[in-house]
């Protein structure tokens, strides 16, 4: 997972799903992660929102 940046899609090599994130969240590690990504977790704004 970046530290300082979002990751928009990411590609499942288990499924060959294409993930996106799901409506009102600034990643995919937010939408389908056990926490959300650094910079949320820090309080900044992820994706330079």
């Amino acid at each position: 997972m970046p530290t300082n940046a979002c990751q928009f899609y990411y590609d499942c090599e288990g499924c060959g799903a294409l993930l996106k994130p799901l409506p009102g969240d600034c990643c995919v590690y937010c939408s389908y992660g056990n926490v959300n990504c650094p910079p949320i977790q820090e309080g900044t704004s992820c994706c330079g929102e």
